[in-house]
């Protein structure tokens, strides 16, 4: 049923695609009685598919990667899917209308997605809001909580040796409002954001926000989002830091600049131009990029795998590989709805 649904919206823009399919089941799951029955269809029913992590409790290891519902405006809806947890953001600390029009490109060939949105959304003011009134409302419904993550970057015209504070803004605002933080600085769609991936920055940022954490009444877990085009050397001056910092977690890994294992023709490329690419031709590269850091960690710190993630098996990868949560996004857009219940099923 919905290969055929994809079929038709495929026919259609990316960006406009999404918005459109996230607010029809918005209006669908304002109608009574639809909401419980969406979650009955799509949510993974075996309580032994729960997973502890960094003293938080996921209903299950599938969550939903940033970029999705960047703004928060979909917990609702994404909630009635069974994801475990939904990553918002990327947040800056002011709205930004991100990169030009068009942005958000599919490769059927490849099942792949090249985006180049550029950190559009609405200020970490009016997300904080927002994720300030769902969980009042959450919390008076009696559900199991709904694990929300917040990603945090910095604005286009901050330039990097301020960016620290960029990340400190967006820190402090949602820090009340969310169960843990990732740190993106692998973006490929910022100008810059990747050098901020250096050593001395990156504990630059770090750093602060774990002194940030430390203060606070409840602090949370921080990870890290790498991108999965770093050097070994690159790579291995992020575990370092990580160990030395005692840093929570790491996410690997951000969407790739590398197209050479693409069967899509070189002048679809072409016209598409820039951007990050995410997908099935991600799922070797992000499964080296987490056996190489579980290997190198002892294990020691926490891993969630993010690239072309499809199925079960992909999943089982993943973990084998060393990681302990998963987050699909573009497998969403290709698998559909019922992509948690079918991953849950074969894990």
């Amino acid at each position: 049923m919905y290969t055929l649904l994809r079929s038709f919206l495929f026919l259609f823009d990316a960006e406009k695609v999404h918005y459109f399919s996230m607010n029809a089941l918005k209006l669908f799951c304002k109608i009574p009685l639809v909401k419980p029955l969406i979650s009955k269809m799509f949510t993974p029913q075996h309580a032994s598919g729960e997973f502890k992590l960094l003293n938080i409790k996921f209903k299950n290891r599938v969550g939903l990667g940033a970029g999705f519902d960047k703004n928060a405006k979909y917990l609702n809806e994404l909630e009635a899917l069974g994801f475990g947890f939904i990553e918002i953001g990327t947040v800056t600390p002011i709205p930004q209308a991100g990169n030009d029009k068009l942005r958000l490109f599919r490769l059927p060939k490849d099942k792949a997605l090249i985006n180049r949105m550029g950190f559009n959304n609405d200020g970490v003011q009016v997300v904080a809001e927002r994720l300030k009134l769902w969980n009042i409302k959450a919390a008076k419904t009696g559900r199991p909580k709904l694990i929300i993550g917040g990603n945090i970057g910095k604005n286009k015209v901050t330039p990097n040796e301020n960016a620290w504070k960029d990340y400190e803004i967006c820190f402090t605002a949602l820090q009340n409002h969310v169960d843990y933080f990732v740190v993106n600085v692998s973006s490929p769609n910022t100008p810059g954001l990747r050098e901020l991936q250096e050593k001395d920055s990156l504990s630059k940022i770090l750093q602060n926000l774990q002194r940030i954490n430390k203060l606070s009444e409840k602090p949370l877990p921080i990870f890290l989002k790498i991108a999965p085009d770093l050097t070994i050397e690159q790579v291995d001056d992020v575990i370092e830091l990580a160990l030395e910092i005692k840093l929570d977690g790491l996410v690997a890994a951000n969407t790739t600049i590398d197209r050479s294992m693409l069967k899509t023709a070189e002048k679809d490329l072409t016209s598409i131009g820039a951007g990050g690419l995410s997908g099935l031709p991600l799922h070797k590269k992000s499964t080296d990029l987490i056996s190489y850091l579980y290997k190198n960690t002892n294990g020691k710190i926490p891993i969630i795998a993010s690239g072309g993630i499809f199925t079960g098996n992909d999943a089982k990868e993943k973990i084998n590989a060393g990681a302990s949560l998963l987050q699909v996004w573009t497998g969403f857009v290709y698998e559909g709805p019922a992509i948690v219940k079918n991953i849950c099923k074969e894990l």
